[in-house]
């Protein structure tokens, strides 16, 4: 059996208008902590939190974002929040987390309270550029010391186009337990290790708006349900699943870190990279819409490297993106990290979609 961790994540809602922010998003937040079960001191926190979070964003930085989120386990349920902003970012993190340091019109608690408050708790600021902040708030009684939360190997982020409230890219991860080793594919060479291995999966469903929430949201349906484990038999049932939608471009991995390879398959425009410290491997995709004109499939094999992470994103992010200019970010969670590239590459005139997956090699 695997000790890794992963989370189902469902988006509730960005909060962007800076005015507006901090009283809505605490609102939200409070109702949302209690909505999932936790009890009403501890939503209190979370409302607190993500107050002091929002109204800092407003006073500080340019164009600030907030996404609260739900996190969810098959044992329980918390509350996570991601801020994302451009600018204009911390000299020294340290000295921000520290007591006594509180943003201007804030309650006072500071960001130091907010990583207390919170049960696993992460920050990179790049000054000049940004920064992207996630906490994770799961039950505990009060007075409690922080839980650590939960630290998945996968986390992601979707952002619809503006001017719409749902998004047509999505993610989704799972693992294969392993067991014995399965056949090769025919023409692919590739065979399924008996180890456990990590499952990813990132969709960009055709345009924008509903239809293509519906057409993204189907291939997250089949790729959990699909007994598949090769990344080409699951695009291979996605796509009869997109049949009849607007279809969309899929990529999927299987990522074995014992056997110390990843194997990627994909059709369309969504772009893989292993990044590692002073590595960038692209991963290739083949033309085509998954739901309407699939080619023959084609699974690239590459090797692990220490360190190194997979980030899978789809056109609403550019792909000019240089790690160098985003120091430290392989140090982050795969939040934070997802983070960081939707603020350096993210577009407004598309849906944006971003999975990252590290920390298992």
């Amino acid at each position: 059996m695997s000790t890794w961790t992963t989370v189902d994540c469902e988006d509730v809602e960005w909060f962007r208008d800076a005015v507006e922010m901090p009283s809505a998003a605490r609102g939200a937040a409070a109702t949302l902590a209690r909505r999932i079960g936790l009890d009403g001191y501890r939503a209190s926190e979370v409302a607190l939190a993500v107050t002091e979070a929002a109204t800092n964003l407003r006073h500080h930085t340019q164009d600030g974002a907030l996404l609260l989120r739900v996190l969810r386990t098959p044992e329980q349920a918390g509350v996570e929040f991601v801020t994302v902003d451009t600018g204009p970012g911390m000299a020294d993190v340290p000295a921000a987390l520290s007591d006594g340091a509180s943003s201007t019109g804030t309650l006072g608690i500071g960001l130091g309270a907010v990583s207390r408050l919170a049960d696993a708790f992460d920050i990179h600021s790049l000054p000049g550029r940004g920064t992207v902040m996630a906490a994770q708030f799961w039950a505990r009684e009060a007075g409690d010391a922080p839980t650590g939360g939960v630290r998945p190997v996968a986390s992601g982020l979707t952002r619809p186009i503006s001017g719409e409230s749902r998004c047509g890219d999505a993610w989704a991860v799972r693992l294969d337990e392993g067991g014995e080793a399965g056949a090769r594919t025919p023409g692919s060479g590739s065979a399924p290790s008996a180890e456990p291995a990590i499952l990813v999966m990132l969709c960009d469903g055709l345009g924008h708006g509903p239809l293509a929430a519906l057409a993204a949201e189907a291939a997250v349906t089949a790729f959990r349900r699909s007994t598949a484990r090769l990344p080409e038999g699951l695009l291979r049932d996605i796509h009869t699943a997109l049949r009849g939608s607007r279809g969309g471009a899929v990529a999927v991995a299987r990522i074995e870190p014992g056997a110390g390879r990843l194997l990627y398959c994909g059709i369309g425009n969504v772009n893989g990279v292993l990044l590692g410290p002073g590595t960038r491997n692209g991963l290739l995709s083949a033309p085509g819409i998954v739901g309407q004109q699939m080619r023959a499939l084609r699974t690239f094999e590459v090797p692990l490297r220490p360190e190194s992470a997979l980030i899978m994103h789809s056109d609403g992010l550019t792909d000019r993106w240089k790690a160098d200019d985003l120091p430290g970010l392989l140090r982050h969670t795969p939040a934070v990290l997802a983070g960081q590239l939707l603020r350096e590459a993210g577009v407004r005139r598309d849906d944006a979609g971003i999975v990252v997956v590290k920390g298992a090699w």
